[in-house]
C-alpha cells in the first residue's frame, strides 16, 4: 500500500511539501488538520478538495482534523482575496459554524474507532486570550520582514485598497492554531490550498520556535479549470454542498457539464476512483466509439455520491430523468413533486399562466430576460414546455397543458429548467 503523501502526490493532490521527512513521517498514524473559516452558512465544491485530503488521511489510518474558524473566521483571511472582506457578527459565525459541521458529520466517515474525524472551533483557545497576552506570548516570535515578504501580503499592500492591521494580523492567529493544536491533540501536519503556504511555514515556524520541534505542511493545487477559471463557479454562483443553497439535482448537473479537458483531472483530484480506471476512461474518450458526456455522468455520480450519499445520487439521477428536454420520462405528478423537491422552481398564479403565450411565460417565471430573448429560444428550437419542443412562437398556454392541474416544466436548451406550480 502506498504512503499517503505517494497517493496525494499522483493523484495531483500536492502542490508543496515543508520537508521531505513527511514521507518518512507518514509512515506512522499522524494527526493533520484543514482549517475552514464559516464565511457562509455551506461549504461550496471549492472547499472539497480540503475534504477529500482530509478523507484519504483517514483512509491511510491518519486522523483528520477540521478546525471551523469560529476566532479567524471574525476577521478574514486575506490569502487569495483581492479586497477585505466584510466582516460578520458572532451570531451569524455561530450558527454558519453549527451547519458546517453538520455537512462534515454527514460527509467524512465518524464511525471509525481508531481515527474518526475530530472537530474543533478555534473560538475556543481564542476567547480567553486577551490582546495584550497574546501580543507578548505570541507576537513578540513574529518578524515584520518575514510577514511582509509573504505573498498574500505584498499583493494586497500593492493593491489600492492596501491591507488592515486586522487582516495583516491573520497569519499570527493561524500560526497559534497550529502550535494550540500540536500542543493539545498532537497534529502535526497543516494543509491547505496552495495560497495557504506563507500561513502554514509560519506555524511551523512558531512550533519550533515555542516547542523546539517539528511540525509539517503540505498544500494542494487550488482548484481550477482547463481555462484558469476557478471551480465551482457557475453562472448563478457558487455551487454550494448544501441542499438547501444547491439542490442535489443543480450539483449533479453542473458536474456532469464539467469540460472534456477538466474531467479527468477532476476524477483524479475529487474522486477515490482506482488510477487505472481513470487512465482507461481517459483513453476511452479518445476512442470513435466514445459516447460524449460518459466520463461526466461517471465523476458527477462519484462526487454527488461523496457528498450526498448514495440517497442523494437516487435522487439527482430521478429528477435528471424526468426534467430532460424530449425525455421519454412521463411527468407524472409524483415525478414533478420530486422535481419540486430538488429543482429551481417558482410558484405562479393562473392569471400569470393560463391564456398566457409562452414567450410571456417564459418571462414573468424568471427563465428568460426579456420576450426577445424568449422568441429567439423558440426560434433556434430551444425552448421546451414538458419535455416537448416548442416550434410556435405565439403558443399560448391553456389548462391543458397544467400535469396535475397545477404543474409546468419549461426549459431553454437542455441545462436550464425550471417548474413552475400554478396556482
Amino acid at each position: 500500500m502506498d504512503n499517503v503523501i505517494d497517493c496525494l502526490a499522483k493523484r495531483g493532490l500536492v502542490d508543496s511539501l515543508s520537508s521531505e521527512d513527511l514521507r518518512k513521517m507518514a509512515s506512522t498514524p499522524m494527526k493533520a488538520y484543514v482549517g475552514f473559516d464559516p464565511t457562509a452558512d455551506s461549504l461550496h465544491i471549492g472547499h472539497l478538495l480540503g475534504i477529500v485530503v482530509l478523507a484519504w488521511l483517514q483512509k491511510y489510518g491518519h486522523t483528520p482534523v477540521v478546525v471551523l474558524g469560529g476566532a479567524t473566521g471574525r476577521i478574514g483571511d486575506p490569502s487569495g482575496k483581492s479586497k477585505e472582506r466584510p466582516l460578520l457578527d458572532v451570531v451569524t459565525i455561530e450558527s454558519n459554524i453549527a451547519s458546517i459541521r453538520k455537512q462534515f458529520e454527514k460527509i467524512l466517515d465518524f464511525s471509525s474507532p481508531s481515527n474518526a474525524p475530530i472537530i474543533v472551533n478555534n473560538d475556543s483557545w481564542f476567547k480567553d486570550f486577551s490582546f495584550i497576552d497574546f501580543l507578548r506570548d505570541v507576537g513578540k516570535h513574529f518578524r515584520l520582514g518575514p510577514m511582509l515578504a509573504k505573498d498574500s501580503v505584498r499583493t494586497r499592500l500593492e493593491s489600492e485598497e492596501g491591507m488592515s492591521f486586522t487582516e495583516f494580523s491573520y497569519q499570527l492567529l493561524q500560526s497559534y492554531d497550529f502550535y494550540h493544536l500540536y500542543s493539545t491533540y498532537g497534529v502535526n501536519l497543516q494543509m491547505g490550498g496552495s495560497d495557504q503556504w506563507g500561513n502554514i511555514t509560519a506555524g511551523i515556524d512558531l512550533v519550533r520556535k515555542l516547542k523546539g520541534e517539528a511540525v509539517y505542511g503540505l498544500t494542494f493545487p487550488l482548484l481550477t479549470k482547463n481555462d484558469g477559471k476557478k471551480f465551482g463557479k457557475s453562472e448563478e454562483g457558487a455551487i454550494w454542498l448544501s441542499e438547501e443553497r444547491c439542490s442535489v439535482y443543480q450539483f449533479y448537473q453542473y458536474l456532469v457539464r464539467i469540460a472534456d479537458a477538466d474531467v479527468i483531472k477532476m476524477m483524479r483530484m475529487l474522486t477515490f476512483m482506482d488510477l487505472d480506471e481513470i487512465q482507461e476512461i481517459e483513453q476511452s474518450m479518445q476512442e470513435s466509439s466514445y459516447v460524449p458526456n460518459t466520463a461526466q455522468k461517471r465523476l458527477a455520480e462519484e462526487i454527488t455520491t461523496f457528498v450526498h450519499g448514495k440517497a442523494g445520487l437516487e435522487k439527482a439521477l430521478k429528477v435528471t430523468e424526468g426534467a430532460g428536454p424530449g425525455s421519454n420520462a412521463s411527468l407524472s405528478v409524483e415525478v414533478l413533486e420530486e422535481i419540486a423537491k430538488d429543482m429551481p422552481h417558482v410558484t405562479l398564479s393562473k392569471e400569470q399562466v393560463i391564456g398566457k403565450k409562452m414567450v410571456e411565460v417564459a418571462v414573468v417565471s424568471g427563465l428568460l430576460p426579456s420576450k426577445g430573448e424568449a422568441v429567439r429560444l423558440i426560434q433556434n428550437g430551444g425552448a421546451y414546455l414538458n419535455n416537448v419542443k416548442v416550434e410556435d412562437v405565439h403558443l399560448v398556454i391553456a389548462s391543458s397543458h397544467l400535469i396535475g392541474d397545477r404543474y409546468l416544466l419549461i426549459a431553454s436548451g437542455k441545462k436550464k429548467k425550471l417548474l413552475i406550480t400554478v396556482q
